[in-house]
């Protein structure tokens, strides 16, 4: 899931465009697989974006929020 749709729409695209040229090759890896079917890209709202708790800092209420969200207890003191 991405919140990025320019990035699902350039994944989605088969034409290469001469303005994408500069994309690193991990972006060639993921169209090569949306393309064949293995995987499709598909848009989540920032809100929801789960993989923000490994990527940054968060506030602790967007934390413990996208904890719960996962399935995680909560963080209690012993």
């Amino acid at each position: 899931m991405c919140n990025n749709t320019a990035s699902i729409n350039l994944s989605n695209n088969h034409v290469m465009h001469s303005r994408s040229k500069h994309i690193e090759i991990k972006h060639h890896f993921i169209r090569d697989y949306v393309q064949r079917g293995t995987f499709e890209l598909m848009f989540i709202n920032t809100e929801e974006q789960l993989a923000d708790i490994f990527t940054k800092p968060l506030p602790e209420d967007r934390f413990i929020s996208l904890r719960l969200s996962l399935g995680l207890e909560p963080i209690t003191d012993q």
